[in-house]
């Protein structure tokens, strides 16, 4: 068989097609495929010319009508998009300056809110109550917060041994022995810093059980006057003038779970009867070339399997600029401004059809919510370690979600996914200017929700959590290092943020929103020092002879003294604070009924699991964190290049990599305590203990058959694995189904598979007009690309030969009309296996 031959057998067509296909050359094959017989100025631009047959054939229900259209260059194009409808999306620069929001006040500049300008009196009237109440319930978690934190403080300063203070006068120690004075404040300097950083991390502590215990009181009662879904019924019409956009914006994601998630969610919508009123748009920053075919190749299969016709769009971005919210401001700078709203989904999030009609609703219900977040549920993994923060975020999270909304109330988070915006106000008031100055925290912003929402807000726009709104889901990480590499991008945006702090006019739920942000990675490493300054505190104890006289004339000496009756009520104090939110969700749990957890014991005893594997693992978190924390600060660049694999499990050797100082420090510390004081050891035995069996947790975490083993034993069972809604079954179903006509090595089967080459050269990106200096750099390209390997063929390159129709058509031509010349080419490709079933007209 010569290479035409096989070529034509490549090609998507009948039997009776082929046959009357001329054999003499694969030019002649692109001649006889070219239905307008164009006259190509070279002859391996021919294929250029098939490239609408060989697309029509391969997948001939997923075109619409005009939508493969000529370009300037008589080139065939495939009209992903619709037709742009551009709108302006500008951002202000920042003001964080209060020396100079001062000035501009007694210069007599704009100083009231800017939402004044916006609303009318009716409108401020209408949103007075819950504002009020708002305000008057956040006072008092100030208050409870603080009020506890003083009393425990209280009650830790007077545990400590050294109670001295009244006596150190640095008068009466500057005449005596340097290393006398510095031996006697040495411990009350101690004191100082454990006290101080246990104010603060104590202040944290207690937010997060007032947050807990309220929830737990509204949804044990059941009954939420200022619940955001109560103000509607659930039935009403859409309003046929309002549509809505679902925009999902993905960057190197895993090609077959998003297209199955998408069509369970875009499915979900078409069984409302509602789907008329939405459009879905799939909006790739993607760099791996394999992957960018891969998605064109599924996105043309989800338009023929769900009739999506001009419907569902996809758009891969040639200028990634400012990441995941630089594609969404795009979006909404092109097309925007033909929607209401939009719907921002994850590469990994499922939505049902009852959800995003019901927060359509709800915005229509709400015309001064400018964004109303979803409460998605975790589900969807089989790891041990993912199982088990399912079941975690799953029992506790609803406590923490619904009294984040009883203290926030329409001044709440949007976490940056299965959300719906208020496209408008969004455009108008929400672009992100990059943050001034030079450093790791300058530039673009990482952590855009956070700052969207106080944008949002800022403006006058409400922004809600729709906590008791079902039918919004979410993946978590499958293990722990693949959540630490999550949590080192969060870390660096949230610390980021708190430069906004004193932005002018944000609202102080919003400044208090950036506080707990940086909180929630500044506690790692401030518990760490915590934790730090006891050790040496109990070092000093232990090996240094106590200053019982701190002032010259001193009668009496100060005894260290301790109290355990103190600690140990303190100690316990502690504990309620952490653990009582747990207990308060499963006696929910209890109360709403067991059986969906596995029954009343099984929850029970899911529960204690947690609870130890959450012990082991705060200490190994509070270290992770601490490194990304400084390594922010000093602008270091975390290197983490984990390898390829094809499981979620954590391979032995990564883990002792990563955590084999943890083990080290663990050991060291437990040793040396060990040796000064076995008292001491017994309070730091969760701390130093979780650090040294640190790799084999993550290890035999990260395992799925470990996973599966406590499912089928009913272990950290949830409501989405005992009763599956229908869209979590149908997208596992569509997932199984892309699995098997998964497409790899995406890049070589667009240079030589004719089907993959059609669709890759319709969507290709760079449509230049011809010039001479063009024709230069692309001959450049196409000679440097075949004169190497195609493993020597890095990503960027790949990308840019990926881009241009034409050189992606050259190369196609080149390794099938000469293969004898590019046998390095032909020989890596024909090693290469193409599933049967990638291509269903194959």
């Amino acid at each position: 068989m010569n290479k035409t031959t096989e070529y034509i057998d490549a090609l998507p067509l009948t039997d009776a097609e082929k046959a009357v296909l001329p054999t003499e050359s694969i030019l002649s094959v692109h001649q006889a495929l070219d239905a307008g017989h164009t006259d190509w100025k070279r002859e391996d631009d021919t294929p250029l010319g098939s490239v609408t047959a060989r697309l029509q054939h391969s997948w001939p229900d997923s075109l619409g009508k005009e939508q493969l259209i000529k370009d300037e260059e008589g080139r065939a194009q495939l009209q992903a998009m619709p037709k742009a409808k551009r709108s302006s999306m500008f951002p202000d620069p920042w003001r964080t300056n209060p020396i100079g929001r001062f000035w501009d006040r007694l210069r007599g500049r704009e100083v009231a809110p800017r939402y004044l300008s916006r609303l009318t009196k009716e409108e401020q009237a209408h949103e007075q109550k819950w504002r009020t109440v708002g305000s008057i319930r956040r006072y008092i978690l100030l208050l409870l917060t603080l009020a506890q934190t003083v009393v425990a403080t209280w009650y830790m300063k007077t545990i400590l041994p050294y109670q001295g203070w009244a006596l150190i006068n640095p008068t009466d120690m500057a005449g005596q022995n340097l290393w006398v004075s510095f031996m006697q404040l040495l411990p009350y300097v101690l004191q100082t810093g454990i006290l101080i950083l246990f104010a603060v991390l104590f202040c944290w502590v207690s937010a997060g059980f007032w947050t807990a215990l309220m929830g737990f009181l509204q949804l044990l009662i059941g009954r939420d006057k200022y619940s955001i879904s109560h103000s509607t019924v659930g039935d009403e019409p859409l309003n046929p003038e309002h549509r809505t956009a679902l925009i999902m914006p993905i960057c190197n994601e895993d090609v077959d779970r998003v297209f199955a998630g998408l069509r369970a969610t875009w499915e979900s919508v078409k069984a409302t009867g509602q789907q008329q009123h939405f459009d879905v748009y799939i909006l790739s920053d993607s760099y791996n070339p394999d992957i960018c075919v891969a998605e064109q190749k599924a996105w043309m299969e989800l338009i023929a399997e769900v009739q999506g016709e001009g419907q569902i769009f996809y758009r891969r971005r040639r200028r990634r600029v400012k990441r995941k919210s630089g594609n969404i401001d795009d979006f909404c700078r092109r097309w925007g401004s033909q929607y209401s709203y939009m719907v921002v989904l994850d590469a990994d999030s499922v939505m049902s059809g009852e959800c995003l009609t019901g927060l359509v609703r709800l915005m229509e219900a709400n015309p001064n919510a400018g964004i109303i977040q979803s409460s998605p549920k975790a589900s969807g993994m089989d790891t041990l370690y993912a199982r088990c923060q399912q079941f975690a975020t799953r029992v506790y999270g609803p406590l923490f979600t619904a009294g984040l909304h009883f203290w926030q109330l329409g001044e709440s988070h949007y976490w940056g996914h299965n959300a719906i915006i208020r496209v408008k106000p969004f455009i108008e008031h929400c672009a992100l200017a990059p943050l001034p100055g030079e450093g790791s925290f300058a530039g673009s912003i990482l952590s855009h929700d956070f700052v969207e929402a106080a944008l949002m807000r800022r403006a006058g726009w409400g922004v809600w959590i729709a906590y008791d709104l079902p039918g919004s889901y979410e993946e978590l990480p499958p293990n722990l290092l693949d959540e630490l590499k999550r949590d080192r991008r969060w870390c660096h945006g949230n610390l980021m943020n708190f430069r906004l702090f004193l932005v002018k006019g944000m609202h102080p739920v919003h400044r208090a929103v950036f506080l707990t942000g940086v909180m929630s990675y500044l506690s790692a490493p401030l518990w760490f020092m915590f934790l730090a300054l006891s050790t040496a505190l109990q070092v000093v104890h232990a090996l240094t002879e106590p200053q019982y006289f701190l002032q010259p004339r001193q009668l009496f000496p100060v005894w260290p003294q301790w109290r355990p009756e103190l600690a140990i009520a303190l100690f316990a104090s502690t504990m309620v604070l952490l653990f009582l939110p747990k207990l308060l969700s499963i006696i929910l749990v209890w109360c709403k009924g067991p059986k969906e957890y596995g029954g009343f014991f099984r929850v029970t005893i899911s529960l204690l699991l947690e609870v130890l594997f959450s012990v082991l693992l705060a200490p190994v978190r509070m270290l992770f964190h601490t490194v990304f924390v400084v390594s922010a600060f000093l602008g270091w660049e975390v290197v983490w290049n984990s390898p390829q694999r094809d499981d979620d499990s954590t391979p032995w050797g990564e883990a002792f990599m990563r955590h084999g100082s943890q083990l080290l420090l663990g050991l060291v510390w437990a040793a040396g305590m060990a040796w000064l004081d076995l008292r001491f050891l017994f309070w730091l035995a969760p701390i130093v203990f979780s650090l040294i069996l640190s790799p084999f947790v993550s290890v035999i975490s990260s395992r799925s058959k470990v996973g599966l083993r406590t499912k089928r034993c009913k272990l950290f069972l949830i409501p989405e694995e005992y009763s599956p809604p229908q869209v979590l079954v149908d997208t596992d179903n569509y997932l199984e189904l892309n699995r098997s006509r998964s497409l790899e090595d995406g890049f070589m089967h667009a240079v030589f598979n004719p089907s993959f080459n059609a669709l890759a050269t319709a969507m290709a990106t760079a449509r230049h007009r011809s010039s001479r200096v063009l024709e230069i750099a692309r001959d450049r390209h196409v000679e440097q690309a075949l004169n190497e390997t195609p493993e020597k063929l890095n990503r960027d390159r790949r990308l840019v030969l990926l881009s241009d129709p034409v050189t992606l058509s050259r190369l196609h031509y080149r390794v099938w009309s000469a293969p004898e010349k590019y046998l390095s080419w032909v020989n890596h490709y024909e090693e290469l296996k193409l599933n049967p079933l990638t291509l269903k007209a194959k």
